[in-house]
C-alpha cells in the first residue's frame, strides 16, 4: 500500500487530518505557486478528512493553541523537507505584534529587534543577508534597502501559516543560503466553511510617552471573512488589519572609546555620546483577498492580493556631547579626576563641553503591492501541471532629518555661548552625566551651528536626506508532473521552469538645514516650543523640544538642496544612488520517490535546478573630470543538485537525510555601480586604484548536508534532533582585487605615465573562500497527556540550537558572520483546557553581530549582547452552548522583564548601545460569528 494511503488508515493518522481540517486549511493546496509544498491527505466538500470510519469514534477534537501545534507537527511529519511551521491560531493568540515574532519562537530562528519589534529573523545563526522569503510561494520585494524582508510588514492577523525550509528541493524556487521563509495566506476553496472573525485589542507602554507628542496607548482591530458559492466552486477571503501603536525607547549611545593615559596607564575613555528618547508611532494598514473559482473537479483559478501601507514616524530629541574625541572641539579631560577599573576610565570629568541639543525625525512610509494568479490541473490519468504569475512593488521614502540647537555659533572657533562642566560614570549601562548647563531653557539655547558642523562661516543648522527607494519584480512559472506507476520507486516526475526579473533603485535627496537671511543664530520662537524631554535616565535633566518640521514648514529654517546633477554634483550624494536589475531563469527538473522497506517506507525527492543570472547596475564612477552614468554587469549559471530522503518507520520514527547545493545572492547595494578612480602614484609606473560596488559580484555559495532523527508521540509531540553542517565555498568580503579600467575616462594626470596599465584594482565587494557551519538543533513538542491523562491540556513546545561557524576573511583571520548566534533557545510552557489557556514564551539568543543603521542609512555592524525576552498570555474561549460562544478575551504581557538591546566596542565593557523599551500590556478579543 503508498504512503500517502497508509497515512488515512489508521486512528492516529486520522487524528492528523482531523487536526488538519480544524486548522482551517492551513496546508496549502497544490495550487499554491510552491509545488514542493508537501502534499496532505485529500479532504472532502465538508472540510472533514477522508479516514476510517470506523477510528473516528476514537478521535479527540481539539481546538486553540493545541490544534496548532498538531497541525505544525503534522507538517513537519508529512513533509519531504527539513521544515519548521507555524499556524494562524499561535500567530493570533501569542502576544505578537507582527509574524517576525512568531518566527522567531521556531527552532533554531531568532529575531533582531528594531524599535522594540522583531523585524529581521536569522535561520541557523545566519542573519537575513541570507535567507529568503516567500508570500504565497512568491518571490517578493522589500522595504529594506536589500533582499531581506522585514517582517513587522506582514501583520500577524492575516497571514494564514508560515512554514521554515530549512532543506531545498529542486521545485523550490527563490531558495536561501541557510533557508526559506513562505507565508501563506488563507485559500478559500480549501478551508471549506463560512468564517466570519472580528477582532481588537488595546496596547500600554509602561515606560510612557518619553517626548511631546506621543502616546502610551495604541490599538488594532482585524477582520476575516471567508465564504464559499456555487456549490463549493468559488471562494473568497478578505482580511484586514490596522494598526495604530506606539513605541517608546530611552537610549544611550557612544561614537566609540578613546584611550587616555591616567596614571601612567592607558584606559579606554568614551569618545562622545548621541543619545536620544526616542517614540515611534507604528500605522500599519494590511490588506488581503484571494478568489478560488473551480469549474471542473481538475482545474482551479486562483487570484490574490495583498497589499499593506506601513508609517513608521519617529520622534528623535537627544543631547550630542563631543567628549574624548572632541579634542578640536575644545573638549578637555581632567585625568586627576578619573577612577579606572578593568581598563575603562569609570568616572571622571571633562572641561569646556559644548553639547549639540537634537530634535531629529526619522520618517518611514511603505506601500507595498503583492499579488499572483495561479491556474492548476490535476488530471485523472496522472498528469497535472500548473502556471503562476506574480507581481510584487514596494515603494518607500525615509526621512532623516536633523536639527540642531545649541549654546551658540561654532563655540570652539568663537567662543560664542556657555561651555559645560561634565562629570560622567561609566557602567554596564552606558555612561550617565551630571552637567552644569540647563539645557532646557530657550533664552540660552538657539537654532545654530554649535559646533561648526558646517564649515565655520556659514552655519549648518541641521541635515535633511530624504531616500527614495523603487523596487519592482515580476515572476513567471510553469510546471508539469506525471504520478509514475503506484508499485515504482518512483512516484512521479516534476519539470518546471521560473523566470523572474527584478529592478531596485535608490535615489538620494539631500539637503542642508540653513538658517535664512545669513543669521548665525535664531532664537527659538516660543509658539513651536513642546513638552520639554526629560533626559533623567542619562543624569541630564530636561532639554529644550520642538518639531523642525513645523520650523521649515513656517520659514524659520531652509532647506537648501544639495546638487545632484552637473559639474557642481555632490560626489558622495551621487555615490548613495543606484539601480540594480536582476533577470534569472530558472529550470528544474525532480523525482519524488516512495518504495515500502521491511517494517517503514522511504520517500523523498532527487533533482537538480539550474539557475541564469543577468544582472547589471547602473549608477556613476567619478572621474577627476566630474561623475559620468554607467552601466555594467555580469551573466553567469548556477547549478543545485538537492536530495530529500525520509525512512518512515511503523513505530513512529523519522530518519531523514538532505544535501544540496545552496546559494544566496548578495546584498544589492554591494553590487551597485560606484567607483570613485585615481591613479596611485606611490607605484613605480602608476597604478589606478579605486573603490566602490561591484556590479560582478556572484552569490553566497555552500554545500549542505543534513540528518535529522525524530520521534512523533500520537497526533501532537515530536522530539527532533536536528544535525547540520555547510561547506561554505564562497563568501562575500571587501577586498582589493584587479580590475580594468579601459573602458573608464583616462585618469587625470596619466600623462605622467605613459606605460600606466589599464588593469588596475579595485578595492570592493569580492568573493572570497569561504569557511564552514555546523550545529545541532534539538525541537520539542509534548502535550503532557502524552505522558498521563492527569497533565491533559499541558504542554511544551520550543526548540534549542547550537551553531559554530568559522569564515575567514581574504587575509585568513576568522571572522564572524553577521546575525550569527552560537546559542538560540526558545521555548512555550502552555494550559489549555475547557476555554481556559495560558502560556509562557521566552527566546534567548547568545552575543552576535548586529546591523545598525546611521545617518544616511550607511550600514554599520557591532556586537550585540546575548538577551532574553519573556511574554506571556492568558485567556478564555466561550465554549459551545454559552451565549458568547465565539468570543475569546484575552490579556498579555510583552518583555516582561524588560530586557535592554545592548551592543559593545572592542570589549564587553564599552557599552556602545544600551536601548530600554519597557514593557508592553495588551488586552483585547476575538470573535467568530
Amino acid at each position: 500500500m503508498a504512503f500517502r494511503d497508509t497515512l488515512r488508515s489508521g486512528s492516529s493518522i486520522s487524528a492528523f487530518t482531523v487536526t488538519l481540517a480544524l486548522a482551517g486549511g492551513m496546508i496549502p493546496a497544490h495550487a499554491l505557486a510552491q509545488g514542493t509544498q508537501p502534499e496532505t491527505p485529500e479532504q472532502v466538500d465538508a472540510g472533514q478528512p477522508v479516514s476510517d470510519p470506523d477510528a473516528a469514534d476514537d478521535v479527540i477534537v481539539v481546538t486553540g493553541f493545541r490544534a496548532s501545534l498538531e497541525s505544525a507537527v503534522a507538517e513537519k511529519k508529512l513533509s519531504e523537507q527539513i521544515v519548521e511551521s507555524i499556524t494562524a491560531e499561535d500567530i493570533g493568540k501569542l502576544p505578537d505584534a507582527s509574524i517576525g515574532e512568531s518566527i522567531a519562537r521556531l527552532p533554531g530562528l531568532t529575531a533582531q529587534r528594531l524599535n522594540g519589534r522583531a523585524n529581521v529573523v536569522a535561520i541557523r545563526g545566519f542573519g537575513p543577508d541570507f535567507s529568503q522569503t516567500l508570500l504565497n510561494g512568491r518571490e517578493q520585494t522589500t522595504t529594506s534597502d536589500n533582499r531581506s524582508v522585514e517582517l513587522d510588514q506582514y501583520p500577524s492577523e492575516i497571514v494564514n501559516q508560515v512554514v521554515v525550509y530549512k532543506s531545498p528541493t529542486a521545485s523550490l524556487v527563490g531558495q536561501g543560503l541557510v533557508g526559506t521563509i513562505d507565508i501563506r495566506t488563507i485559500r478559500p476553496l480549501e478551508t471549506g466553511e463560512r468564517i466570519l472573525a472580528v477582532g481588537a485589542r488595546g496596547s500600554w507602554a509602561d515606560i510612557g510617552a518619553l517626548n511631546a507628542g506621543s502616546n502610551e496607548f495604541g490599538y488594532r482591530v482585524n477582520g476575516t471573512y471567508v465564504d464559499q458559492f456555487a456549490d463549493d466552486t468559488l471562494g473568497i477571503s478578505l482580511a484586514a488589519s490596522y494598526v495604530d501603536e506606539p513605541y517608546q525607547l530611552q537610549e544611550f549611545n557612544a561614537w566609540g572609546y578613546d584611550t587616555a593615559n591616567v596614571g601612567g596607564q592607558d584606559a579606554a575613555l568614551i569618545g562622545g555620546s548621541k543619545s536620544y528618547v526616542t517614540s515611534t508611532q507604528l500605522k500599519r494598514l494590511g490588506l488581503n483577498g484571494t478568489i478560488q473559482y473551480q469549474p471542473m473537479p481538475q482545474l482551479t483559478f486562483t487570484v490574490d492580493g495583498f497589499y499593506s501601507n506601513f508609517d513608521d514616524d519617529q520622534s528623535k530629541r537627544g543631547l550630542e556631547l563631543p567628549l574624548a574625541y572632541g579634542g578640536d572641539l575644545n573638549s578637555d579631560f581632567d585625568p586627576a579626576s578619573a577612577t579606572v577599573e578593568d581598563g575603562l576610565v569609570t568616572a571622571g570629568r571633562f572641561d569646556n563641553v559644548r553639547g549639540v541639543i537634537r530634535n531629529d525625525i526619522f520618517q518611514r512610509k511603505a506601500d507595498l503591492y503583492s499579488g499572483g494568479f495561479n491556474a492548476n490541473w490535476e488530471g485523472d490519468d496522472g498528469w497535472s501541471a500548473f502556471f503562476d504569475f506574480g507581481y510584487s512593488r514596494t515603494d518607500r521614502n525615509e526621512l532623516s532629518l536633523e536639527s540642531y540647537s545649541g549654546t551658540g555659533f561654532n563655540g570652539p572657533v568663537t567662543g560664542d555661548g556657555a561651555a559645560a562642566t561634565i562629570d560622567f560614570t561609566s557602567g554596564d549601562k552606558g555612561t550617565v552625566f551630571d552637567s552644569s548647563l540647563d539645557y532646557s531653557d530657550p533664552s540660552q539655547i538657539f537654532l545654530t551651528d554649535p559646533l561648526g558642523w558646517g564649515g565655520g562661516t556659514v552655519p549648518q543648522a541641521g541635515y535633511s536626506n530624504n531616500r527614495i527607494v523603487e523596487d519592482e519584480l515580476f515572476q513567471y512559472r510553469v510546471e508539469v508532473e506525471k504520478e509514475l506507476q503506484s508499485d515504482s520507486f518512483l512516484r512521479s516526475v516534476q519539470f518546471g521552469m521560473n523566470y523572474t526579473t527584478r529592478e531596485k533603485s535608490l535615489t538620494p535627496d539631500e539637503a542642508f538645514v540653513r538658517l535664512p537671511g545669513g543669521a548665525t543664530e535664531v532664537a527659538i520662537p516660543s509658539q513651536y516650543l513642546q513638552r520639554s524631554t526629560d533626559l533623567t535616565y542619562l543624569g541630564l535633566g530636561p532639554i529644550v523640544s520642538y518639531d523642525a518640521r513645523d520650523l521649515i514648514a513656517d520659514g524659520i529654517l531652509v532647506l537648501e538642496p544639495r546638487v545632484a546633477t552637473g559639474p557642481d554634483a555632490a560626489n558622495d550624494v551621487l555615490s548613495k544612488s543606484y539601480t540594480v536589475a536582476e533577470d534569472l531563469m530558472t529550470m528544474y527538473l525532480q523525482t519524488n520517490l516512495e518504495q515500502q522497506v521491511g517494517a517503514g517506507v522511504i520517500t523523498g525527492n532527487v533533482g537538480v535546478q539550474a539557475i541564469n543570472t543577468v544582472q547589471k547596475s547602473t549608477g556613476f564612477i567619478f572621474p577627476e573630470t566630474g561623475p559620468e552614468r554607467r552601466t555594467l554587469g555580469d551573466d553567469y549559471w548556477d547549478v543545485l543538485p538537492s536530495a530529500n530522503l525520509s525512512l518512515r518507520l511503523d513505530s513512529d520514527w523519522v530518519f531523514r537525510v538532505a544535501a544540496a547545493r545552496e546559494i544566496m545572492r548578495a546584498r544589492l547595494d554591494d553590487t551597485r555601480l560606484s567607483i570613485d578612480y585615481g591613479i596611485d602614484a606611490t607605484v613605480p609606473g602608476g597604478l589606478i586604484r579605486g573603490s566602490g560596488g561591484n556590479p560582478a559580484l556572484r552569490p553566497y555559495r555552500a554545500n549542505a548536508v543534513d540528518f535529522n532523527i525524530e520521534k512523533y508521540f500520537g497526533t501532537g509531540g515530536v522530539v527532533a534532533l536536528q544535525l547540520f553542517y555547510k561547506d561554505i565555498k564562497s563568501y562575500v568580503f571587501n577586498d582589493r582585487f584587479a580590475f580594468d579600467y579601459s573602458a573608464f575616462p583616462t585618469p587625470t594626470g596619466a600623462e605622467a605615465y605613459p606605460n600606466l596599465p589599464v588593469i588596475g584594482t579595485l578595492e570592493a565587494p569580492t568573493n572570497t573562500g569561504g569557511g564552514d557551519l555546523y550545529g545541532a538543533e534539538l525541537a520539542v513538542t509534548l502535550p503532557f497527556s502524552t505522558f498521563t491523562p492527569a497533565l491533559d491540556g499541558f504542554g511544551i513546545t520550543g526548540g534549542a540550537s547550537y551553531t559554530k561557524t568559522k569564515i575567514e576573511d581574504p587575509d585568513g583571520n576568522e571572522t564572524e558572520i553577521p546575525g550569527y548566534s552560537k546559542w538560540v533557545v526558545n521555548g512555550t510552557a502552555y494550559f489549555e483546557k475547557a476555554g481556559f489557556n495560558s502560556r509562557v514564551s521566552a527566546r534567548y539568543r547568545s552575543s552576535f553581530l548586529g546591523d545598525f543603521t546611521g545617518f544616511g542609512g550607511s550600514p554599520t555592524r557591532r556586537t550585540a549582547l546575548a538577551e532574553t525576552i519573556i511574554d506571556a498570555q492568558i485567556g478564555y474561549d466561550f465554549q459551545s452552548g454559552s451565549a458568547l460562544e465565539g468570543l475569546s478575551l484575552y490579556i498579555q504581557g510583552q518583555n516582561l522583564t524588560d530586557q535592554p538591546f545592548v551592543s559593545t566596542g572592542e570589549n564587553r565593557n564599552q557599552v556602545i548601545d544600551y536601548q530600554s523599551y519597557g514593557r508592553r500590556f495588551l488586552a483585547g478579543f476575538t470573535y467568530k460569528f
